[in-house]
């Protein structure tokens, strides 16, 4: 495993990040708990779910959350831990209107720190953004958060580039601490945010990228393997594919990306898990790329690329674009 300190913290995480969004709901208790035992014994240490995590399905609601609590108080491995996890969603139910005042945000961050069983969490992430809201207002928020011990750090997810400069300006002008880092839709394949099905959410574009690389902010980006878009390419699965994923991947430019990554993979060894994450951890900002595996096995395959990096032509050989000639099919 490979470390790497946020910039701006002292937080030194792991170069994955174990997305934990299914556990204690389609992944039963001990299965997670296996999966968290063998994550941190493989050089882990960087953990990520938030407030909301399940609460699309029946039962009891944030179950993530509850489940990591029970097992960092069973397994004793706080301390082997960066916590990171994510409030200030919108009911699920009103999806378009925000929840970012300040009594909405301490009061999730207290859920979450009873949740979790634990007094501070390394790394909370506001899950979404409210661009009416001033962006001081916010940070303030946060700031005050941190002064009170509930938390280390603070970061932004599905924020676009706009506020999160006008946030870094905030924080510059009112000597404030900033977002120290980013949560984004980004993986190896090219996806419209209109195919996405939510518009809430924030896929990595030029601009987002570009400020990233001038800022060096770190990224922190979740469907990192394309929600197993390049995995059931290469085992002639297409057809497992939901519609939803269908809309966003089965395009030209990913059939070109995928047939870039499979001739990589056939020439250097590497496996498609190792491609599609390794191009992630070799970009020229920090970037630790969020796993979200279902199975002990998915999360062995996963950690393999853990210490892969790619080279930059072979960057540019998985970006080069779209064949005209590529069917829609394969």
């Amino acid at each position: 495993m490979i470390y790497t300190t946020l910039p701006g913290t002292d937080l030194r995480v792991s170069s994955l990040c174990l997305g934990t969004a299914d556990f204690g709901s389609t992944i039963d208790e001990p299965t997670a708990f296996r999966m968290l035992d063998f994550f941190l014994d493989s050089g882990g240490n960087f953990i990520d779910t938030a407030k909301i995590y399940a609460d699309w399905l029946p039962g009891e609601r944030s179950v993530s959350e509850k489940t990591i609590g029970r097992w960092l108080r069973q397994s004793g491995k706080r301390h082997r831990v960066l916590l990171a996890t994510k409030g200030a969603h919108p009911h699920l139910e009103t999806m378009l209107t925000p929840r970012l005042s300040r009594a909405e945000i301490l009061s999730d961050l207290d859920a979450s720190l009873r949740h979790l069983g634990v007094e501070v969490i390394d790394l909370y992430w506001l899950h979404r953004d409210d661009p009416a809201r001033p962006v001081e207002e916010i940070l303030e928020t946060l700031n005050e958060a941190v002064r009170r011990g509930k938390i280390r750090a603070f970061g932004c997810s599905n924020w676009r580039v706009e506020r999160i400069h006008a946030a870094y300006e905030a924080a510059s002008a009112h000597t404030l601490m900033p977002f120290v880092a980013d949560q984004m839709f980004w993986n190896l394949a090219v996806v419209e945010a209109s195919s996405m099905g939510d518009p809430t959410l924030v896929a990595m574009d030029e601009p987002l990228y570009r400020y990233h690389r001038e800022t060096g902010l770190a990224a922190i980006p979740y469907s990192s393997q394309a929600n197993g878009f390049f995995h059931k390419m290469a085992q002639g699965q297409v057809d497992a594919l939901t519609p939803l994923h269908r809309e966003m991947y089965l395009h030209a430019e990913n059939l070109a990306r995928f047939q870039r990554a499979d001739r990589l993979s056939r020439e250097t060894g590497l496996t498609m898990t190792q491609i599609i994450l390794g191009y992630l951890l070799s970009q020229p900002f920090p970037t630790v790329p969020i796993i979200g595996p279902r199975t002990p096995d998915q999360l062995a395959d996963s950690l393999s690329a853990a210490e892969i990096r790619l080279a930059p032509e072979q960057i540019r050989a998985l970006e080069q674009g779209a064949s005209r000639e590529l069917p829609l099919e394969p």
